[in-house]
């Protein structure tokens, strides 16, 4: 099927379901101006990743639907999908980055990467599921910034959600293992 770029860009309701509590007030610290990886830079990095891995946050869902969390607490893990609304509307248009602004790393379209900064500031995060209380699903490992609006929640189904097979760039993989070889 055929359609036009123009009406398959038109604008959709994106409605929030509810927002994030969190005492992460920033994103990731900012890469270095020349965009090469000081230690210092990595070091910053590692520390922000053990925070956000251990930290707890609080998915506050409006308390009219506090329905749809029924069951929820059943699971380990949940998949949060949130916006980044902290992202300036200048870098939505951004379409292409070097990843965590590292200028070692080869530039590449914004979906080739994690990075916040796209079109839409949707984000995706796997997370352990600590508590549900009514309305509010306490979470561990969530990097949404306090007061991110939350889009939705899914459980996450090992069997339906894992892909053993999945490849990913050198690249990627390079920025996986500086991670987890500073992160043991």
């Amino acid at each position: 099927m055929k359609s036009d770029s123009n009406e398959a860009r038109s604008a959709m309701a994106l409605v929030p379901v509810g927002h994030v509590r969190s005492p992460l007030k920033d994103f990731l610290p900012a890469p270095p101006a020349h965009g090469h990886a000081t230690e210092e830079y990595l070091t910053n990095i590692r520390r922000y990743n053990e925070r956000v891995r251990n930290l707890e946050s609080e998915l506050v869902i409006f308390p009219e639907l506090e329905d749809i969390l029924l069951g929820i607490e059943e699971f380990s893990h949940v998949l949060v999908l949130y916006w980044a609304h902290q992202v300036p509307e200048e870098r939505r248009g951004v379409l292409q980055v070097h990843p965590m602004g590292r200028k070692d790393m080869p530039k590449r379209g914004v979906f080739a990467t994690c990075s916040p900064a796209r079109p839409n500031p949707i984000l995706l995060s796997p997370v352990r599921l600590v508590s549900r209380s009514r309305n509010v699903v306490v979470v561990r490992g969530l990097e949404a910034v306090d007061g991110s609006p939350v889009l939705d929640v899914k459980p996450y189904v090992r069997g339906y959600h894992a892909i053993d097979e999945a490849v990913v760039p050198q690249w990627m993989e390079r920025l996986r293992q500086e991670m987890q070889e500073r992160n043991p």
